[in-house]
């Protein structure tokens, strides 16, 4: 099967089970009006935040979302379902209302940062591609702001697109990282497809077929001139440095200044102090220092807690695939039909029902104090984070990633200190409103006596 053409909003990126329940509520007449609320039930402990990312590619999805006749085709060719059941499938549009957190939102546990207010089949459709686009930037971003957080005013620059699972993926964490206050990326169809800005050096192989290292410097240096980062390590790497600061005043005669070096193995933090005092002796203070290699928070928190000398860092594997939290728990759930609340009660999974609200409160500092989720009509003191970003099936506003980079920062300011630091054991206080205590009280009790008294 080819796979050519942008399937990336296709409606079948889905589950079966999305389809067969949808061949249900055909047939039982179901269309009255649904919502669904996507949350993450619990964070690996370590892990104090997330950042809501996707939001503009979940859009995209629910604007175009449509079946093409092949696809219709090929779904009535696996005999699974009713000729009445998939002529309806030929007109659906997703005509519904979504409320979100804005992309950059700092937020935890428990709170719903996606609504989707829908007929039900619509709704329950576009469940998978919605989570699929929500789960993975938003892990991303959570990852990349940690990173941020220890490397403050360090240039940091995606590196992962090689290591992502899949192209999309590479995208998307080029796209989650730069929200999250990342300088750029590698990834050159993200710079096309996003604007974000493009960063990058050289790589061994060019060292290697050079044969004689200087000699690779100068090629490159003539080829970028403006951009001038030469790769250090293949070889020896303080003795790289050296002829660095040997062929920085024939470039210099050529108006072409050398603007960095990269080192990317062994003991980097050793490395970078030997090359500074190389570079520095050379007279080359100017010229910047910058490490890759299996980076990430981590990594980066030692090596500047020990006064190592780089300027910035570029982050690949550990980041694009969350290598410490690979996955969120998290969820679409339904919180409402036909306009009663609706709460699931499975062991270690349970919901809250109802449509909620998310209201932030602050301290006289300014830092993030205490998150109240609550049913949407129980006003609280506070922020109201979950807005109106689609009515009727179209987007009401499109923020650009200036905003969301804008609203990211803001909002990694605000955190309490603790989290800013990354201590492994302060956790946040969300509370959970009376009222939707209430509500799951009245659902419980509703639920208990047709159990027991069915009609």
């Amino acid at each position: 099967m080819s796979l050519t053409g942008n399937h990336t909003n296709s409606a079948l990126l889905t589950d079966l089970y999305q389809l067969t329940m949808l061949q249900g509520y055909h047939d039982a007449g179901m269309e009255e009006v649904a919502v669904f609320e996507f949350f993450v039930r619990k964070l690996r402990p370590g892990r104090g935040f997330l950042i809501a990312a996707g939001l503009e590619q979940a859009l995209e999805f629910l604007e175009n979302l449509h079946f093409t006749s092949d696809e219709l085709a090929w779904l009535a060719s696996t005999g699974r379902f009713s000729k009445k059941f998939l002529a309806t499938l030929e007109t659906l549009r997703f005509n519904g209302d979504v409320h979100a957190m804005p992309e950059g939102t700092v937020f935890f546990p428990d709170e719903p940062i996606l609504r989707v207010t829908a007929p039900i089949a619509q709704a329950q459709l576009v469940e998978t591609r919605l989570i699929n686009l929500l789960h993975y930037q938003t892990l991303i971003a959570a990852k990349a702001a940690r990173i941020k957080l220890v490397a403050t005013d360090k240039l940091l620059v995606d590196f992962g697109l090689r290591r992502a699972h899949g192209a999309e993926a590479g995208l998307l964490a080029a796209r989650a990282s730069y929200i999250a206050g990342f300088d750029g990326t590698a990834t050159v169809q993200a710079g096309m497809q996003f604007g974000i800005p493009l960063f990058g050096t050289m790589a061994h192989s060019f060292v290697q077929a050079h044969g004689d290292e200087e000699l690779a410097f100068e090629h490159f240096a003539r080829a970028q001139p403006d951009n001038v980062v030469l790769l250090i390590d293949t070889y020896d790497t303080e003795a790289a440095a050296h002829k660095v600061v040997a062929l920085a005043p024939k470039l210099e005669r050529e108006g072409i200044r050398i603007k960095g070096v990269r080192i990317d193995s062994g003991d980097l933090a050793e490395h970078a102090r030997r090359v500074r005092q190389i570079l520095d002796a050379g007279g080359l203070q100017h010229v910047t220092i910058f490490a890759s290699g299996d980076l990430d928070e981590y990594a980066l928190r030692d090596m500047l807690a020990a006064g190592a000398p780089v300027d910035g860092f570029g982050i690949g594997t550990r980041m694009d695939t969350s290598n410490d939290m690979p996955y969120l728990d998290c969820a679409y759930k339904l919180a409402e039909y036909a306009g009663t609340g609706r709460r699931k009660r499975s062991e270690g999974k349970q919901t809250w029902p109802g449509r909620k609200q998310v209201y932030r409160r602050y301290d006289a500092d300014g830092r993030m104090a205490a998150d109240v989720v609550t049913l949407e009509n129980d006003v609280q003191p506070g922020e109201l984070l979950l807005r109106p970003v689609m009515r009727a099936g179209r987007r009401l506003a499109q923020a650009t990633l200036a905003d969301m980079r804008k609203h990211a920062a803001a909002n990694l300011a605000q955190l309490p200190e603790p989290l800013r630091q990354l201590h492994e054991a302060y956790n946040y206080r969300v509370e959970i409103a009376g009222a939707l205590h209430e509500l799951a009280a009245r659902i419980d009790r509703a639920s208990t006596q047709t159990q027991e008294n069915p009609s």
